[in-house]
C-alpha cells in the first residue's frame, strides 16, 4: 500500500487550469496517482497506510519563493516556521549578489560585514564552506546530516564574485580579471547553481559595467541558468535600468529574471504600466523573461545601502571610516538629502519614510519601530545625525523599511503574464518586514479572495508552476503524477497572512498542512520534526 491519499481535495494543480476534486495519492515522496471526482465516480477508490479528508481544502503545489534571503537561516534555525507556515517549500537563495560562496577568508568576512543586517554576522555558525558546491552540500546535510526545513536553490552572486577577485574598489575589471570571474561562474554552476545573482545598488556589484555584466551572463546561458538581477535604479531612472538589463540579457542569450521587480518613489507613482509595456515588447520578439514581487508597498534594506557609493568603495571598514570623517560625512549627507544617492536610487532620501526595522546592538533598540525623522526628534537632533550615529553605532547593521511604494504599481504588475512570487523575506531584526512571514497567505487571502485582482487558479500557478518553469525543475511545481509531492493543503475561505507591521512574526491562518517530499513537515497546523528539505541543483542542460 502507498504512504498517504489525499481524499477529496479541491487539485489547484499549478498550471492556471480550473480547479478539479480529486484522491491524490503518495508514495516514496512522489505523487503516483491522482483520480479525478473519486466520489462521484463510484469506483473502487485508492487505498493508502494513512488516509487524510481534505474535504474543503485546496491541494496546491507547495510555493515557490523566488526571492529569499534565508541563506543563513536555514542552517540556523530547524524550525523555520516563517516560510514553511507560510506554505514555501522551496527558496531561492543568494539574491541581490551578496551571499556567502564562492569566497576566500577576506572576501567572507566583508560580506558577513556587509550583509549583517540581512543575515546577522553569523558567529553562531561555522562557516566553513568555500564554493559553491561546498555550501550546497552543507545544505543537504543540515542538522546533523538529516536536512534542512524547506528545499533551497542558490544564484552565484556577482558581487560577491566580484569582491572575491576585483576586490571592493570602484574600478573597471582587466582580462584577467574577468578570464577569473567567467570560470568562478561557471564553476558554481557545473556545482549546481541556477543562475547569477547581483545588486547593482550595492557594492562591489555596482561597480561592474554593462560589458562586464554581458560576460557573465554568457557563462550563464551555456549552463542553461538564469540572471536575477536588482538592477541600478527603483527610482529615477528606473524605467532605464530595466531596459538595460533587458537589452544586455538579449545580448548575451540569456534568460533574465527580474528581482523585486517594483516601481518606487514618488516619480514613479503610476507608471507600473511603462514597465510592463517596455517587458512586454521584449517577450513579444522572443525574450525569456520573469519577474518576482512581494505584495506590500515598503520596501526592506539596510541603512546603509542608502549610501552614495563612493562612499562604499574599499568595503565595509572604508564606509565606517568615511561616515567617522566630518567632511567625508557631510559630502555623504548632501548626496543623500540633496543630490540623491545611487544607493537611494537617485531620489533625495526622505527621512520620515526610513523606519529602523533591527539592529545588531540591543543597546539601540530604541530606535526600532521609528522613522529616522521620529527617533531624531526624540533626541533633539537633525535626522542626518541620528542616521549617522547608528550607521557608526551598530557598525553598519541597522535594517530599515523605506516606505515608497504605491498599491496601484504593486496590484499591476502582479497581474502579469511573466510574474512570480517573491517574499525578499529578512528574518533578522526585532521588527522585520512582515512579507518575511507573510506573503504568501496574502496573495491567496488579500489578493485573491478579498481584492479579486487575481484567480486562484491564476495565483497559485505565479507562486508554483511558472517559479518551477523558470528554475527549470522537471517534477516540481505541479500536483501532476511522477512528480514530487511537495504539496500545501490550505482553506480558501480563511487562509491569510497574520503579519502586520506591529507584529510582524504572527503566523498566518487557514494553512494546515505542508508537505515535503511526501513528509509532514506542518500537520494540523503545527511544526513537525521533519526536516525534508534538501539542495535543489540546477538540472543539466
Amino acid at each position: 500500500m502507498e504512504d498517504l491519499v489525499i481524499r477529496d481535495a479541491d487539485v489547484v494543480d499549478g498550471t492556471g487550469a480550473d480547479s478539479y476534486r480529486a484522491d491524490v495519492l503518495i508514495d516514496d515522496g512522489r505523487i503516483v496517482s491522482i483520480v479525478k471526482e473519486a466520489a462521484a465516480a463510484g469506483c473502487q477508490r485508492p487505498k493508502a497506510v494513512r488516509e487524510l479528508d481534505a474535504e474543503g481544502l485546496v491541494l496546491s503545489p507547495g510555493f515557490i519563493d523566488m526571492h529569499a534571503h534565508s541563506d543563513l537561516a536555514l542552517l540556523r534555525d530547524p524550525d523555520h516556521s516563517a516560510k514553511l507556515a507560510q506554505g514555501v517549500t522551496l527558496e531561492v537563495l543568494g539574491q541581490d549578489g551578496l551571499s556567502y560562496a564562492p569566497v576566500d577568508d577576506p572576501t567572507l568576512e566583508g560580506v558577513r560585514r556587509a550583509i549583517t543586517g540581512w543575515n546577522g554576522y553569523g558567529d553562531d555558525l561555522d562557516l566553513d564552506w568555500r564554493s559553491v558546491g561546498e555550501y550546497l552540500d552543507r545544505l543537504d546535510h543540515g542538522f546533523e546530516g538529516r536536512g534542512i526545513a524547506v528545499n533551497a536553490a542558490y544564484l552565484i552572486p556577482q558581487g560577491t564574485v566580484r569582491a572575491l577577485v576585483v576586490g571592493w574598489e570602484d574600478r573597471p575589471a582587466t582580462d584577467r580579471e574577468l578570464d577569473r570571474m567567467r570560470r568562478l561562474v561557471a564553476e558554481g554552476l557545473e556545482q549546481g547553481a541556477v543562475g547569477l545573482s547581483s545588486g547593482l545598488t550595492y557594492t562591489p556589484g555596482m561597480y561592474a559595467r554593462g560589458a562586464e555584466l554581458t560576460e557573465l551572463c554568457r557563462v550563464v546561458a551555456r549552463y542553461g541558468g538564469y540572471y536575477c538581477p536588482h538592477h541600478r535604479s527603483y527610482g529615477a531612472g528606473a524605467l532605464e535600468a530595466y531596459a538595460e538589463m533587458v537589452e544586455l540579457t538579449r545580448e548575451a542569450g540569456c534568460p533574465l529574471h527580474l528581482a523585486h521587480a517594483t516601481m518606487n518613489f514618488g516619480v514613479n507613482e503610476g507608471r507600473a504600466p511603462e514597465l510592463l509595456a517596455l517587458l512586454d515588447e521584449a517577450l513579444d520578439s522572443g525574450a525569456d523573461i520573469t519577474l518576482d514581487t512581494y505584495p506590500y508597498t515598503p520596501g526592506c534594506t539596510t541603512l546603509a545601502a542608502l549610501l552614495p557609493s563612493w562612499a562604499s568603495e574599499g568595503g565595509p571598514q572604508e564606509v565606517l571610516r568615511r561616515l567617522a570623517d566630518d567632511d567625508a560625512a557631510a559630502r555623504i549627507r548632501h548626496d543623500l538629502e540633496v543630490t540623491g544617492a545611487d544607493g537611494c536610487h537617485g531620489v533625495p532620501v526622505d527621512w520620515d519614510t526610513i523606519e529602523i526595522s533591527g539592529v545588531g546592538d540591543e543597546r539601540l533598540a530604541d530606535h526600532v519601530g521609528r522613522t529616522v525623522h521620529a527617533s531624531a526628534l526624540l533626541r533633539g537632533e537633525e535626522p542626518w545625525t541620528t542616521a549617522r550615529r547608528l550607521l557608526l553605532e551598530d557598525r553598519l547593521a541597522p535594517t530599515i523599511l523605506q516606505h515608497v511604494g504605491h498599491e496601484e504599481n504593486v496590484r499591476t504588475i502582479m497581474r502579469h503574464r511573466v510574474h512570480t512570487g517573491g517574499s525578499d523575506g529578512v528574518l533578522t531584526g526585532a521588527k522585520p518586514h512582515p512579507r518575511a512571514y507573510g506573503t504568501f497567505p496574502r496573495y491567496l487571502g488579500h489578493y485573491v479572495r478579498e481584492a479579486g485582482i487575481l484567480s486562484l487558479e491564476e495565483c497559485v500557478a505565479h507562486l508554483t508552476g511558472r517559479p518551477a518553469a523558470r528554475l527549470r525543475l522537471p517534477d516540481r511545481g505541479l500536483v501532476r503524477e511522477g512528480h514530487r509531492a511537495d504539496l500545501v493543503l490550505f482553506d480558501p475561505a480563511t487562509v491569510a497572512a497574520g503579519a502586520t507591521y506591529e507584529a510582524p512574526r504572527t503566523p498566518p491562518t487557514g494553512i494546515p498542512h505542508v508537505l515535503i517530499d511526501g513528509r509532514f513537515v506542518i500537520e494540523d497546523g503545527r511544526r513537525t520534526d521533519a526536516l525534508a528539505g534538501r539542495a535543489v541543483r540546477r538540472s543539466p542542460v
